[in-house]
């Protein structure tokens, strides 16, 4: 092999490894992919650091570091099915006793990312960091529902905040079985019985204060 080919082909290898570093680590790496990646919590973590960019992308790059190689574990068809009709429950809980739903609809999502393999809610900060990695477009329902239970807002912020977290239950709710047809079968109840349904609204009574 001539020199001049030696030459070539280290200076190839060069550029290579420089794009690589320009690039950065794993997918989604640089403001275009994470751009991508996260969607509207992009724009929430910039807004957050005061439109400084940079931060906010070293901020979302630590995440992706830190959970992106989380494997969610599988969720049982039984399992499903009790979630499903626990949100749904909550759901009609809401009508007389809004507060309540929100919060005990908090714990039950924080419960359901835990048994997908996800931070336990104790963590709360971790929690909604991981799943804002997995579940970017849903997981500020999660905050809602974090904020509501502080009680940030009154019934109309609650009621949001529970439509809001839907989309992140219905994510975390939704797995592929080892049985195609139990599988399939269990998310058409899912669907009857919880993601679909709306939110009922309190009728107010006249001469009453609510």
């Amino acid at each position: 092999m001539s020199t001049v080919v030696i030459v070539v082909m280290i200076a190839v290898f060069l550029v290579v490894v420089a794009a690589v570093l320009a690039i950065g680590p794993g997918k989604g790496a640089g403001r275009g992919g994470l751009k991508r990646r996260f969607g509207p919590e992009y724009d929430r973590v910039v807004a957050r650091h005061n439109g400084d960019t940079k931060a906010a992308e070293a901020e979302l790059g630590e995440r992706v570091k830190r959970h992106g190689s989380l494997e969610k574990r599988p969720l049982s068809v039984e399992a499903r099915e009790r979630y499903v009709a626990r949100w749904a429950g909550l759901q009609e809980q809401f009508v007389d006793s809004p507060q309540q739903a929100v919060a005990e609809a908090e714990q039950l999502l924080g419960a359901l990312a835990r048994e997908r393999g996800f931070p336990a809610a104790e963590d709360y900060e971790e929690q909604v960091s991981a799943l804002s990695v997995h579940h970017a477009a849903h997981v500020n329902g999660y905050r809602a529902l974090h904020g509501s239970v502080k009680g940030e807002g009154g019934t109309e912020e609650l009621r949001t905040a529970m439509l809001e977290a839907r989309g992140l239950f219905g994510e975390l709710v939704s797995t592929k079985s080892h049985d195609p047809e139990r599988a399939r079968t269990g998310e058409e109840k899912a669907g009857e019985r919880g993601r679909s349904k709306v939110l009922p609204v309190r009728r107010h009574v006249k001469g009453s204060g609510v």
